[in-house]
């Protein structure tokens, strides 16, 4: 679904990304770890339309997308979310999702204005869909809430909400268990797992177990540059990487 080919970043004299390869299959969840400063949401920047990268490739379903402007990457099927949570906090709950959709209504001004049946008919399917996520994530009964009031864990699962009523095809998750009980990172793997049965997921993560639980291979960056890649296993195995994270 995603190939990376020798990726490379650089910000004036900074080497920032530098040769990364990697791949994500259908149905997988592959998680990108390292040290911070290693690279890891420069790369997610890159693939994601952010940043124009100054070297390599990047193919979704074999289609190069390098350099294409983040809304188009979006409507490929290729939805992030941020380290940073970037709701629209003075909306509420759906109302979040909704704005979501927007291009699903694929409408002019003039049936908006007169609710046309094709309006309402649109707008009601996103409302349905909207209420099956916000459902799927625990979400439902907080829905008319503001999203700015929400618990930090809760507006993280938010996040995962508005990006899959996108119906994206690759989910991309920066850091998403972050401020997260143990509980809800248990709930948030599971629904990881519920989710590849669709579609793929990228992730960025530095809850060791969250990765173990979640991830089908990992890739370790470590200044900018590919460490380690494989299994869990193999990985934490790996002198280098332990290295890295503990010290000689």
């Amino acid at each position: 679904m995603l190939e990376v080919q020798n990726l490379s970043m650089r910000f004036g004299g900074l080497l920032a990304v530098d040769e990364v390869s990697l791949d994500v299959q259908e149905h997988e969840i592959v998680s990108i770890i390292g040290p911070n400063g290693a690279g890891k949401t420069t790369v997610f920047n890159c693939m994601s339309g952010f940043y124009k990268p100054t070297g390599g490739k990047i193919l979704f379903e074999g289609k190069e997308v390098q350099g294409k402007p983040d809304y188009k990457i979006s409507r490929l099927g290729m939805v992030r979310t941020f380290q940073h949570v970037r709701l629209f906090s003075q909306m509420t709950v759906v109302e979040n999702l909704l704005v979501a959709q927007h291009r699903h209504l694929n409408t002019n001004l003039i049936s908006g204005l007169i609710k046309t049946p094709s309006y309402r008919a649109k707008e009601q399917k996103s409302l349905d869909r909207a209420a099956y996520w916000l459902d799927r994530v625990g979400l439902l009964d907080l829905a008319n809430r503001e999203a700015g009031n929400l618990a930090y864990g809760q507006q993280r699962r938010l996040e995962i909400a508005r990006c899959m009523v996108t119906e994206p095809k690759l989910l991309m998750l920066d850091e998403p268990v972050a401020g997260m009980s143990v509980s809800e990172r248990k709930k948030t793997a599971e629904l990881l797992h519920r989710i590849i049965q669709d579609r793929s997921v990228l992730v960025i993560e530095h809850d060791m177990k969250f990765v173990e639980d979640i991830a089908h291979k990992v890739t370790v960056l470590h200044q900018g540059r590919i460490l380690s890649e494989g299994s869990m296993d193999k990985v934490q195995a790996d002198p280098k990487v332990i290295e890295v994270y503990l010290g000689h």
